[in-house]
């Protein structure tokens, strides 16, 4: 993982809705420490309702540029899922997919 900061600040983002959008906004341009932080955040709740699905779509995209973290991180969130759950982030996927196929970012 790189120096961004945005591990670090996850000690501050505990229950703080208003800085999820800057990892969120870095998530989206690739930035793999922001999509396993946004993963984390989305597993944990921090600042946002837990959301198991968002959860492993932002950490299945850290996955595919190589975080190992991330692919452990994973595996426990997917371990906790709901099959609707499950069949939520694999729909996040594909809508993601097709996105970047046509030019624009997840």
């Amino acid at each position: 993982m790189s120096d961004n900061s945005y591990l670090k600040d996850l000690i501050l983002l505990r229950n703080d809705p208003s800085k999820v959008g800057a990892v969120r906004e870095a998530a989206e341009r690739g930035e793999v420490d922001a999509q396993y932080a946004l993963g984390l955040i989305y597993a944990e709740g921090r600042g946002v309702t837990i959301d198991l699905a968002q959860a492993h779509f932002w950490l299945s995209l850290a996955v595919e540029q190589g975080d190992a973290d991330a692919d452990l991180l994973r595996n426990i969130v997917g371990s906790q899922m709901s099959d609707d759950e499950y069949a939520a982030a694999k729909r996040l996927r594909a809508g993601a997919s097709l996105r970047i196929v046509g030019g624009t970012q997840p």
